[in-house]
């Protein structure tokens, strides 16, 4: 069987056609990732972004059509990777004009004017879009049928990126954990900051995906480097409830704290909570949930920890 060879851009030897197409087309992707910007980079996932221009509310309001123009048109983006969200389920349902401003028609403003400027987008949306009646993780084939009023905002993001956009990238995550203590607002943050209890109610009847921001930001890149296009689903591999979640946190962290799986109606919550929204990827490249996850823990939040 004859042995693979590998190319190195210093070698001035020639080589095939194909092999130069590659190494062109990944020196220009890379040039791509310089000139990008970047939605909402204050959040728990653009903290992990080491390219691009980072901006936020205060630098491109993304519901404001002229500002977002403005700004696009100024600096001329190759990638306008958008993060910026309202993902507070309960706040989107009490408030559905706030959600779909944000989520929805602040999606179509980044996408016309990215659009304008022959931009690609990536789009960053959830396994929310699903009703989470299946009983096997969602796949990128799966019919999409959200549940609530995020997830509803959050597919229009997803249906105007892919209509409007010639060249997309579109990203499914799931429970997202990521930015350490003083970004971090969701379930594993949620849970930390409870570990001072004797005893701690769970949910165990809720599946997902877990999306470690670092992991997903890592993804994107890698995706745009390879310039691929499409959908993809991008949460660290495996499944587990919340339940499971909390008692590994509780493990990696050394807590003294008893952990006692319920039934989810024992809380109140504004939004509807799917029953599964667990994932599958076509692509073999998150790692496991419980990796992720350790690695967090131990590196962005067990050095601000008296446990």
């Amino acid at each position: 069987m004859p042995s693979e060879r590998y190319y190195d851009d210093r070698d001035p030897s020639p080589k095939p056609s194909s092999v130069r197409r590659h190494i062109l087309t990944e020196f220009m992707q890379r040039e791509n990732l310089d000139s990008s910007l970047i939605t909402g980079a204050k959040g728990m996932v653009g903290s992990y972004f080491d390219f691009g221009l980072k901006t936020d509310i205060g630098e491109m309001d993304v519901t404001d059509l002229d500002k977002v123009f403005a700004f696009t048109s100024r600096h001329k983006p190759r990638i306008v990777v958008h993060l910026a969200a309202e993902t507070d389920l309960d706040r989107c349902e009490k408030e559905p004009d706030h959600a779909y401003r944000v989520n929805t028609i602040g999606t179509y403003n980044v996408a016309v004017a990215a659009r304008a400027i022959g931009a690609k987008v990536v789009y960053v949306s959830t396994a929310g879009v699903f009703d989470g009646n299946k009983k096997e993780p969602y796949t990128e084939e799966d019919r999409p049928n959200p549940q609530n009023v995020y997830g509803r905002t959050k597919y229009l993001g997803e249906v105007i990126v892919r209509d409007l956009v010639p060249e997309y990238l579109i990203a499914r995550s799931c429970w997202m954990f990521g930015g350490g203590p003083g970004v971090d607002k969701k379930f594993v943050s949620k849970i930390i900051k409870q570990l001072d209890q004797d005893v701690m109610k769970v949910v165990d009847d809720k599946t997902g995906s877990l999306t470690y921001g670092k992991d997903l930001a890592y993804a994107i890149k890698q995706l745009l480097i390879q310039n691929r296009t499409g959908l993809f689903h991008l949460s660290n591999r495996g499944i587990c409830s919340r339940y499971e979640v909390a008692k590994e946190i509780v493990k990696v962290l050394g807590a003294d704290v008893k952990i006692i799986p319920v039934d989810s109606r024992e809380f109140t919550s504004t939004a509807t909570r799917s029953a599964s929204e667990a994932m599958a990827s076509k692509l073999d490249i998150m790692r496991d949930w419980r990796e992720a996850l350790r690695e967090y823990l131990l590196k962005e939040w067990k050095p601000h920890l008296n446990l």
